[in-house]
């Protein structure tokens, strides 16, 4: 059953949610404007995912998140400053990983996240690390890895989830299978009908959650949490969501059926949480309207600050290196 979270919780995801969509849509205008180089990969429909994963991060505890290259959306909810991601996407020496690492490599420990990755599934192996010093501290920590339905086809995915079930490390793995891996269709590169099926063959739980219900997903992650804490290992979460763009910023998604995208707008994320907080009373219509101009005046604010801030020195390439 979704647990029905307080007004304030509610009004803090929907201001997350509504950040990471404007940014994400400023995100994209600003690589066709080559203010933004190489490649990016964005969230815009997988907004509730991210807030209802990071609602249950404690950072203070010693909690990380490792995820995908589509992970603007989990560094926003996670508590990441809007300044440091985008001047991050600009390259800039302000930016979250100094200006090195760009949409692809987000990084910022003080709320947990230990990194987005550019390669597929390579962020399992490292969550099984947090996962494995928080259990040998016994911290109460929890480590938790974010990936898309094509990572459950790959060698660390299975690697990964058969080392934590084998010794019960409290992480936690939560797919994101919003139906298409790059350009294939889930339905042409997996025999199983749902991720969550392959729980089963390691021992742990598998669970399927909406993923545009922000509430829901906060729930079953909250289960897993506890489960974790209690030393029972893992669990497997999958969140049927949908990405509204294509695979990257080149991809204009031509493969998706007719029709496909306009089902799922019908479903939009925002529009679920901010229904039902209107009905509950808890949030007006002049009200929602404010929080989206609040946050479009923010990213806007922040582009602007971002475009003036300084490059890395060239001194700096030998910075932050072990070699």
């Amino acid at each position: 059953m979704t647990e029905t979270l307080s007004a304030e919780m509610r009004q803090d995801m929907l201001e997350k949610m509504l950040l990471t969509r404007y940014a994400e849509e400023r995100i994209q205008e600003l690589f066709l404007e080559n203010v933004i180089r190489g490649t990016t990969h964005l969230c815009i429909g997988q907004e509730a995912v991210s807030v209802g994963m990071a609602a249950n991060i404690d950072a203070k505890r010693g909690d990380t998140v490792t995820c995908t290259y589509r992970g603007h959306g989990h560094a926003l909810a996670l508590g990441m400053p809007l300044k440091s991601m985008m001047a991050e996407m600009m390259g800039k020496a302000s930016g979250c990983s100094r200006g090195k690492g760009g949409s692809m490599h987000l990084t910022d420990m003080e709320v947990g996240l230990i990194g987005t990755f550019a390669i597929v599934g390579a962020g399992l192996p490292v969550t099984n690390g947090a996962a494995l010093t928080a259990q040998l501290k016994k911290t109460g920590a929890v480590a938790m890895s974010i990936f898309g339905d094509g990572t459950a086809n790959i060698g660390a995915w299975h690697e990964a989830v058969n080392l934590a079930a084998v010794w019960k490390l409290p992480s936690i793995f939560i797919c994101e299978n919003n139906l298409y891996g790059e350009y294939s269709a889930y339905e042409d590169t997996a025999p199983v009908d749902n991720v969550a099926d392959r729980a089963a063959a390691y021992g742990i739980p598998g669970v399927i959650v909406d993923g545009q219900d922000a509430e829901a997903v906060y729930t079953v992650v909250k289960e897993a949490v506890k489960r974790a804490q209690a030393g029972h290992g893992p669990t497997l979460i999958e969140a049927k969501t949908y990405r509204y763009m294509g695979h990257s910023r080149t991809d204009p998604a031509s493969y998706r059926p007719k029709g496909e995208l306009e089902e799922w707008k019908k479903r939009d994320p925002i529009d679920i949480l901010s229904a039902r907080m209107i009905a509950d009373g808890q949030l007006t219509e002049a009200k929602l309207e404010s929080m989206r101009k609040a946050a479009q005046d923010e990213v806007q604010e922040t582009t602007e600050w971002a475009m003036n801030e300084p490059e890395p020195s060239k001194e700096s390439l030998f910075e932050d290196i072990w070699v």
